[in-house]
Order: C-alpha cells, then structure tokens, then sequence
C-alpha cells in the first residue's frame, strides 16, 4: 500500500483529483483510478490529473476519466494550469502538451484561465442535431426547458448508439437563451453519467450556435457555473483561435492511501 499526495480542483463544477507527478513517476491501473475517484471508496471526481515534466512546454497533463479511459477535458486542462501557478511552473501564462497535442493557456487579471483550444474543421449536420470533436466527440442536440430535460436517459441512448461504436460520443443538451448565451447540459462518456459542466462539450455547442445567429463570445451557462467561449471562423467554414474562458479552484488536498 502507498501514500499518494494529491490535490482536488473543481472548474464550473467538474472536479478532478490532481498529483504532482515530476518526481514520482507513479503509474495507475483502470481499477485504481477508478476507486481514486470513487465517492465511496476514494476521493471523488469525474477525472484523475498527473502533471509531468515536458522537455520544451511548462508540463505534460495526463488526464484520466473516473473509468480509467482517456480524452481531453478542457475544464481539466484550465484547473492543471491554475495547480502548475501553485506549484510556480507557470507565471501568467502556460504552454502544456495534453491528449490532443499542445495548448496554450493564461490566467486573466479576474482569476479565470483562458484556454486556447484545437481548431475544429467542420460541424456536421445530423438530422436536427450537431456533432463536432473539440477533442473530444460530442453530439448536441437544442432542446426548450434544458433544466428539466431528461439528460442521462437521452444522453445514454446516444452514447451507446450504433452510429457512434465503438468508442462512443459524449452528449449535450443545449437551450438557446436571450443575450448571446445558452445552457448546456452534458452526459459524458467515461464518467458515464451528467457532470456539471464539460469543456469541450461548452466549447462545441457554442461552435454550434454561430450557425444559429450566435457570435463570439459566446456566454455558457452550466450547472456548475459560467464560462465563455470565444472563437473567429474561415470562409472555409473551420473554427480557429478557440479559447475556453472560466475559474477553477483548489478545493482540498491530502493523502490517500492506495
């Protein structure tokens, strides 16, 4: 059995377990990190976080969801940036390599972390609904009265659809809100339930709605908080100079023996 020190970060709600990782080097099996995030058993988190040292950028992010798999997770990526300030690896601004290669990040005078964000080629059309991979897959579907909506049992439905196997798409739910701001709600795979909040899923469904009428920046309301989306479009129709605006916070940390 081992000690681990770790620390634990919420952004807009999401919350991950966080572990300076530069001089350990420790490894997790599925099963481990998923007892590390359990409510019961563990901590609890949608997500586990390794900062590690990068040859040429601040650091490296390893980011696990609560199942063992692993994505991007934009809401991670902005609370690694706030714990690599803590640790003084950043000042003001940090460059990281994560699951989709690398990011670039800066904490505004506010406290929010604006995260730079891969460029999207394309939204596709299905039916009445979205998709588009913001480094994640995600399905979005516009609905009234998101608040009230049925998010796990459609989320999981889509989730698991034939036309998404094998790996699965994550699913938001977004509601069209006056103002230049919208509602999203999303059911993620790899945490296989609703979280309160999601990054990339944020950060699609505001790619969405410019083709609603909607414009840069675009104001998200979560469960779990605001965020901002900005981004500028190609005559191509490709989305670039993304950026994922919003706070993340240390919430406790300490040890948990494995």
């Amino acid at each position: 059995m081992s000690t681990i020190h770790f620390h634990k970060y919420q952004a807009t709600g999401n919350d991950f377990v966080i572990i300076d990782n530069r001089k350990t080097n420790l490894t997790f099996t599925k099963d481990q990190i998923a007892k590390i995030c359990h409510p019961k058993f563990g901590i609890g988190a949608d997500g586990l976080m390794l900062i590690e040292n990068h040859p040429s950028l601040n650091f490296h992010l390893q980011y696990y969801n609560s199942d063992g798999s692993q994505s991007l997770c934009g809401n991670g990526c902005r609370a690694a940036v706030q714990f690599a300030s803590q640790l003084g690896l950043v000042n003001g601004k940090a460059t990281f390599d994560a699951f989709d290669g690398a990011h670039a990040a800066e904490i505004l005078p506010s406290g929010d972390i604006r995260l730079k964000m891969g460029d999207v080629k394309e939204v596709k059309k299905l039916g009445e609904d979205f998709y588009a991979n913001t480094g994640s897959p995600h399905y979005i579907r516009l609905v009234n009265n998101v608040q009230t909506y049925p998010v796990f049992e459609e989320g999981r439905k889509i989730r698991y659809a034939d036309q998404f196997k094998p790996g699965g798409t994550n699913v938001n739910f977004v509601e069209l809100q006056p103002n230049n701001s919208i509602f999203v709600r999303t059911y993620e795979r790899g945490v296989e339930n609703e979280t309160l909040s999601c990054g990339t899923g944020i950060t699609a469904a505001a790619l969405v709605t410019s083709l609603k009428g909607y414009s840069s920046p675009v104001k998200i309301h979560s469960l779990g908080g605001d965020l901002a989306v900005e981004f500028k479009t190609s005559q191509s129709g490709t989305f670039y100079d993304i950026y994922l605006i919003g706070p993340a916070k240390m919430v406790f940390k300490g040890q948990l023996e494995l």
